[in-house]
């Protein structure tokens, strides 16, 4: 009976958290160059004193979905896309590099070039810090080109270049940050070879069909993990009852 009810309660609260982790996914169906979270589950044996008799349930994330999201042109002269397996350089919240596909570009009001998110972009010597400017237009080698407020229409000038990196998938990680950092730690080098494709985006990779198909069918095995238990509580009623009558 504690058998029962111990792999039911366990796989119950590692539904609600493989529950969580798709509705994350779900949540950023439009949030350019996302990367879905892959969920896993599994049974462990319960270690402790005397042979591993019980198991239970365990939820993990194996890695992520590096699958290429689809492209869309949008026009915006802020706008890039990475093409393949290279990847936009940024400064994440702990100051240390990281790494993202996302290319829907900002420029703070003090000139700091930014994600969508927030994050600064790198250049070639840290964050990408712009002057005043009329016009900007981004190479697909991640010159950043600018017309200077006065100039003609004619005069633009490289200032900057954003950092674009090549790294294996298998050598990075997903941070709670959302961003992806190096495994072990430490910085990549620039490559020359990644090119971007100026006004357009990555999109995210995330199937919104079938994280909703996923949510149905996680929704059905909690209520099912529930009955389980509901069950070895009346099980154990019974065989109180059964045991008092005898």
């Amino acid at each position: 009976m504690d058998r029962m009810l111990y792999v039911a309660m366990t796989g119950a609260a590692q539904t609600l958290n493989a529950q969580a982790a798709n509705s994350h996914n779900l949540a950023n169906a439009a949030t350019p160059g996302f990367k879905a979270d892959l969920h896993q589950f599994r049974s462990m044996p319960v270690l402790g004193e005397g042979l591993p008799s019980r198991v239970y349930a365990l939820g993990e994330r194996p890695g992520v979905d590096h699958r290429v999201g689809a492209l869309q042109t949008t026009g915006r002269e802020l706008d890039v896309a990475v093409e393949g397996d290279g990847w936009i350089a940024v400064q994440a919240p702990d100051g240390s590099e990281a790494y993202t596909k996302r290319g829907d570009l900002q420029v703070s009001v003090n000139g700091v070039v930014t994600d969508g998110a927030g994050h600064p972009v790198m250049g070639d010597g840290g964050p990408i810090a712009l002057p005043p400017f009329e016009k900007l237009d981004v190479g697909s080698d991640g010159t950043v080109s600018l017309r200077m407020v006065g100039q003609d229409a004619t005069s633009l000038a490289a200032v900057e270049r954003i950092k674009l990196v090549k790294v294996d998938p298998s050598r990075l990680e997903k941070g709670e940050d959302g961003l992806f950092h190096l495994r072990g730690g430490g910085e990549e080098g620039a490559d020359a070879s990644v090119r971007l494709v100026p006004g357009s985006l990555e999109a995210s990779n995330v199937n919104a069909v079938d994280a909703l198909v996923q949510m149905i069918s996680l929704a059905r095995q909690f209520e099912l993990q529930v009955k389980m238990m509901e069950t070895a509580k009346s099980n154990d009623a019974a065989a109180n009852q059964a045991m008092r009558i005898a």
